[in-house]
Order: structure tokens, then C-alpha cells, then sequence
């Protein structure tokens, strides 16, 4: 089934270029032309996603302040990237980046890979002057404080293209988070401390509007779906997976499926109605649901929709970006949770699962529809996806409220094939984390980082760098170059700045 909300909404990054009047009409036709080519080079890399528009050549202040206030005003702009193809003087760029406020890309380039040593004049030096015209913008962007990301090199250089398709995947989530709507269906898990948070600051942050629903709005929508909908959602089952006979239209507890059915139409059109991109369920509020949620929620993961357990919005936002990031991009991204350790014989590992929701994006295989027992939430047994995660290189993220800030914790893994897991009747995922086990462990937990995550093999730790700088967010990485010595320290460090960063904002 397609989902109507789309995991990548259409977005674009500006490209805007530099120059002055005072090298005649000639030079700047020639400006726009090369600035025009290089922006197509950046467009046409599969690499990077969003698209990348070209925007007229930018050689006085009204003209950088319109285009400034433009970006701001656009519902698609996600960023921009910029680049001073001659000499730009920077004090006519104060007033447009006073009033941006999208994410700024400085890609110090120039139109051409090698010198043309024999021929060089000096208009061909007055022409390709992006070697000083870009400090002089780059000093105007230090003294202003402008956040921005800073890649040098030529275009056709695949450093390059990776660096800005890092930002420009981090920049197409910063703006699904700006505008991100978020159901929680009742209040998180009780006496659970994680899980809390400050809605508010969270939406002056991130841009999260996070509101409560009763779970008897869901039922009242899932009583209203038709019967002929629900088996035909029943029937795509058996087609995208292994539905076991217990759950096959001549099975005993096929009326089961159908309900998990009726549970996905019904949160679909919940969601779909009230423009929400993520939400969150917890199994000590169900109301007149029947079961959990599983199987539903898994597959609107898969379509693109955030998602946390037992009400927790803060990791459902975030997997709703992560998803947005890596859109298109080999690998899944799910929701997760570190559950128990393998601590020997070999190499020490973490079995990562949950109840009922990991999502299918990240499965080796087909997976399969199985029915079992839960113990918690006092209600019918749950119909749910199970399967093993694919192998491979990862990221587990997670985003905690310290209270005077925010804190996202993300630890590089590579993901293992799984020991057979005959009973365990979840989803689930196992990884090595880096640098080891012990170091990883005693780092997270110094961070203060959430039980809850993310794990993600379509976003990497870049892209996540790039993001926590567009958003203004405290960022603590794990990774193989990590003790929980130095974390400890950098912990510390951090500690103070954001301190210090805090009184000085109104």
C-alpha cells in the first residue's frame, strides 16, 4: 500500500552565487553561465537528494536580502548552498543573512579543475576569483555567527559530493522536523523518566508540535472500517509476507489479522487527516483496542511514519527525521531498543528488539506474520512481523531531554548476522557496537542516553553532525576512536558552553 504521506516530501536546496557589478555585464554572463553548470553537476549526482535549484547570480545587498528573505518564506527550501564565484564584497550580505534561517552550505569551489597556466590573463583571474572571494564571505559569516557547514574542493570530486549530500540529507530533515505533527495516542509508560519531556522547549528546538489524542478517537475509527477494506488489507499480508496457517483465512485465528488490519486503515486515516507524520502508542493505555498494535505499526514505519513505544514522541520524531535523511538510500531505519548482552564466549554483542515494533525496512528477508502471547497490556495475543535485521555497517541514535538542553547520543555498529532465535517470536537485530561493548556501554551511559532509539544502516554519522549543527543540538558520537575517559570529559566541556551559550540568549 502506498502511503499518501510520503517518507521524502519535496524539497529543494537553493544554490546561490556571489559577484559584484563592478566587472561589467560580460563577466557576470559568464558568472551565471558557470555557476549555472556547476549547480547541475550537484543536481544531476544520484548522491544527493534534495534537488538542487539554481538561483540568479547575487551582486547587490537588496538583491542577497529579497533572495534571503525568499528562502526563508518557501515551504520547500530546506537550505542553501553558497558560493562567491568572484570577489563578493561581504558587507553587502549582512542584511540577507541576518534574516535567513535555513541551513547554509559554504562550498568554496571554482568553475574550473586545473589552471590554464600558458593563457591565464587577467580576466580569466578577474573571472575565477572564488580562492579570496570566499574569505572574504567566510569572515562575514564568522562575524555574524552564522552556522554553516564549510566544504572545499572541486565539484566533480567525489569527497565533495559526498560531503554535501551528507548536509543536504541533514538539511532535508531539519525541515521535516520544523514542520513535524505528532499524535500520542494517551501518555507515555508510567514512572518511566526517559520518556518525559519538555514539549515546548522541543518545538522552539526542533520544530515538534507534539499533542495528546484519546486511544477511543482510534477505536472509534477502527469500529467505522468496512469490512471489504480490512480483507483486502488482509489479503496484501499474505502477498508481501509468510503468514503462518494460524492466520490464513482458513485459520483459527485469521478474525485476528483482519482486526490488526482494521487497526492500520484506521490509524492511517487518523494520521492522514490530521497531517501527523509520527506518533506513539503505549500498551498501559489501549482503551477499546483489542490488541496492541503491532503489525500496523510496523508497516506505517516502513512507510515513513515515526514511531515510540509506550508514548515516547521524543525518539518518534526522531526516527521520522532519520527516515526523511536516509529516503532512498540503501538500508532501513527503525525504531529500537538495546535489550540484552552477549558478553561471551566470542565477541560481545547486544540483542536489540522491542515487544511488537521494529520495522521491516531493515529485515534480511521476507518477513514473516506470526501471532504469539503478550505478556503485558491485558489484551488479545498481537499480530506482528518477525524477522532478523540485515547485516551491515550502522548508527543507533538517541535524543534525550537534560533538561537544560537537549542531548542526541549516537554510537556507530556494524550489524551481525543472528544465532538462530527459535522462540523468540519479535523482530530483532544484533550488532557489535564501536569500540567495544564495555566502552560503548559505559560511554552511553555516562551520556545519560535513552533506553529507546533508533537504528539506522541509511544515515550516517555525518549526516547526524550535520543535522545537530542546523539545529543548534549538543551531539555526543561513540564510535572507534572513543573512551569513556575522554567522553567523560567532552561531556564536561559541553556541559559548560551550553551553559554559558544559554545566558546569553534573551
Amino acid at each position: 500500500m502506498t502511503a499518501p504521506n510520503e517518507t521524502y516530501q519535496p524539497q529543494e536546496i537553493w544554490f546561490l552565487t556571489g559577484s559584484q557589478s563592478l566587472y561589467g555585464e560580460d563577466t557576470l554572463k559568464q558568472v551565471a553561465d558557470q555557476s549555472r553548470r556547476i549547480a547541475g553537476i550537484l543536481d544531476e549526482s544520484p548522491r544527493i537528494r534534495p534537488r538542487i535549484v539554481w538561483k540568479p547570480v547575487l551582486a547587490d545587498a537588496d538583491s542577497i536580502r529579497r533572495m534571503c528573505q525568499e528562502a526563508g518564506a518557501s515551504d520547500t527550501c530546506a537550505g542553501v548552498i553558497v558560493w562567491m564565484h568572484t570577489f563578493s564584497p561581504a558587507k553587502m550580505w549582512i542584511g540577507g543573512l541576518a534574516v535567513l534561517d535555513r541551513p547554509v552550505l559554504h562550498l568554496h569551489t571554482q568553475f574550473n579543475l586545473s589552471l590554464p597556466w600558458s593563457s591565464i590573463d587577467m580576466d580569466f583571474m578577474n573571472l575565477n576569483q572564488a580562492a579570496h572571494g570566499d574569505r572574504e564571505f567566510a569572515h562575514i559569516e564568522a562575524r555574524l555567527g552564522v552556522p554553516r557547514k564549510i566544504v572545499a574542493g572541486h565539484v566533480t570530486d567525489p569527497r565533495v559530493i559526498a560531503r554535501v549530500a551528507a548536509w543536504s540529507r541533514a538539511a532535508a530533515g531539519r525541515q521535516a522536523a520544523r514542520t513535524l505533527r505528532l499524535a500520542r495516542f494517551g501518555d507515555n509508560m508510567r514512572d518511566v523518566a526517559v520518556t518525559e519531556g519538555d514539549k515546548v522547549e522541543a518545538e522552539l528546538r526542533f520544530g515538534y508540535s507534539v499533542n495528546t489524542y484519546a486511544v477511543n478517537d482510534l477505536v472509534a475509527l477502527v469500529d467505522e472500517v468496512e469490512d471489504k477494506a480490512a480483507a483486502e488489507l488482509a489479503a496484501e499480508y499474505a502477498e508481501s509476507y509468510d503468514v503462518v496457517p494460524i492466520l490464513r483465512p482458513d485459520g483459527p485465528r485469521h478474525d485476528s489479522l483482519v482486526y490488526e488490519a482494521r487497526v492500520e486503515l484506521a490509524l492511517r486515516a487518523f494520521l492522514i487527516d490530521g497531517g501527523f507524520t509520527a506518533f506513539t502508542t503505549n500498551f498501559e493505555d489501549l482503551g477499546g483496542l483489542r490488541q496492541l498494535p503491532g503489525l500496523a505499526v510496523q508497516r506505517l514505519m516502513a512507510d515513513g511514519y515515526g514511531f515510540g513505544a509506550e508514548g515516547d514522541w521524543k525518539t518518534s520524531a526522531l526516527l521520522r527525521t532519520m527516515k526523511v535523511m536516509g529516503a532512498g538510500r540503501h538500508g532501513g531505519t527503525t525504531f529500537m531498543e538495546d535489550y540484552t548482552y552477549h558478553l561471551g564466549p566470542g565477541t560481545p554483542r547486544i540483542l536489540g528488539a522491542h515487544m511488537l515494533e521494529v520495522c521491516p525496512s531493515i529485515a534480511a528477508g521476507r518477513p514473516r506474520c506470526e501471532i504469539h502471547p503478550l505478556s503485558i497490556g491485558g489484551r488479545e495475543d498481537p499480530v506482528r512481523l518477525v524477522f532478523d535485521a540485515a547485516p551491515g555497517p550502522a548508527v543507533v541514535v538517541g535524543l534525550c531531554d537534560l533538561g537544560d538542553r537537549f542531548r542526541l547520543t549516537a554510537n556507530t555498529v556494524d550489524v551481525m548476522a543472528s544465532e538462530p532465535l527459535p522462540y523468540l517470536p519479535v523482530a530483532r537485530a544484533v550488532w557489535v557496537p564501536r569500540p567495544s561493548l564495555a566502552e560503548s556501554a559505559e560511554s552511553w551511559l555516562l551520556a545519560g542516553a535513552p533506553h529507546h532509539t533508533v537504528l539506522s544502516a541509511a544515515v550516517d554519522l555525518e549526516t547526524l553532525t550535520d543535522y545537530a549543527s542546523m539545529a543548534e543540538v549538543e551531539l555526543l558520537t561513540i564510535d572507534e576512536h572513543t573512551t569513556s575517559d575522554q567522553l567523560a570529559k567532552e561531556i564536561r566541556w559541553n556541559s559548560a558552553y551550553y551553559r554559558l551559550a544559554h545566558r546569553s540568549q534573551p
